[in-house]
């Protein structure tokens, strides 16, 4: 799909034909969804669909995860008039952080980290990343939002996967994905 073409109809998930399958091996995500990025009606429309689920919602701030998670949730933030918070991958922050281990999609064992100068207690945070595989990555971003005294007002990602983190997830959770429910199984099965 060239990156100037919009379809006359545009149903939900339609710019997930824009993602390129990974072409690199094993050490990288299967899917690729930056190119969607690029696209402006796309991007939109991701947004769109992703916030659509917190119309009227109290949000006093969204958080984006590292590091894809910043694009997808500075775009919330624009849409919704509210303020950014990036949650780091340890290192990064130059001030006071709370840090929280975690053990990523591929298995590795990392750090998260978030100034703790952000969240204040009650605090309404909509947490976003691009994407929900086994769910460690955004469970580190809530246990820190939580410990700070945050509320998690919602989680969304293009695709929250339907594996155990994913599941642990949309129980507790208000939750907001782009893939059609057709779609699932081949987006949980990496197709």
């Amino acid at each position: 799909m060239d990156l100037c073409h919009v379809p006359a109809a545009r149903e939900k998930g339609w710019y997930l034909a824009l993602m390129a399958p990974n072409v690199k091996g094993p050490n990288y995500a299967w899917l690729d969804p930056s190119r969607l990025y690029c696209h402006p009606q796309g991007l939109q429309d991701c947004v769109a669909d992703l916030l659509q689920p917190f119309q009227g919602d109290p949000i006093d701030m969204v958080a984006g995860i590292d590091a894809m998670g910043f694009i997808l949730g500075a775009a919330a933030a624009a849409v919704l008039q509210k303020g950014f918070l990036a949650i780091r991958k340890a290192g990064h922050l130059c001030v006071q952080t709370l840090a929280q281990p975690y053990t990523d999609y591929s298995g590795r064992e990392k750090v998260m980290e978030v100034r703790t100068d952000a969240i204040s207690p009650g605090l309404r945070i909509l947490l976003v990343d691009q994407w929900v595989e086994t769910g460690g990555t955004m469970r580190a971003a809530i246990e820190l939002v939580e410990r700070l005294g945050g509320v998690v007002a919602g989680v969304t990602a293009i695709c929250i996967e339907d594996s155990e983190g994913g599941r642990w997830i949309r129980e507790r959770y208000k939750c907001s994905h782009c893939i059609p429910p057709r779609l699932q199984p081949r987006f949980d099965h990496h197709q």
